[in-house]
């Protein structure tokens, strides 16, 4: 059986997405869920002129789009793994499905982004 030339790419943004989350969601939720609510922070940490301007710096720009394309692509590679486990093992209209609406996602992300 061929070895895919495409796999080591796919597997390594799964990884890099999966780690991304694995350090990002536990602070999230310790920021807005507990912290802010009994706050520690002042009341307008989170507020739409801090954000817009978090998002519309180069810095805010880069953490942002690297932190939803991962994201992205960690879900279309956990989508194609989990309809394989449901059975559906058409493995081309699987890949351009999940892994192209990861790369629309990542365009999207970029757009919008830059558009800030």
């Amino acid at each position: 059986m061929a070895r895919s030339k495409s796999k080591p790419i796919f597997w390594g943004l799964f990884a890099a997405g999966g780690t991304v989350a694995a350090f990002l969601a536990p602070v999230m939720i310790l920021l807005t869920g507990f912290l802010l609510p009994l706050g520690v922070f002042g009341p307008d940490a989170f507020s739409y002129e801090r954000m817009h301007a978090f998002a519309g710096n180069w810095f805010g720009k880069l953490v942002l789009f690297g932190v939803l394309t991962l994201f992205l692509w960690h879900f279309g590679h956990r989508m194609r793994v989990t309809l394989h486990d449901l059975g559906i093992h058409n493995k081309g209209l699987a890949v351009v499905v999940c892994y192209g609406l990861a790369a629309i996602g990542t365009v999207w992300a970029l757009v919008t982004l830059l558009s800030i």
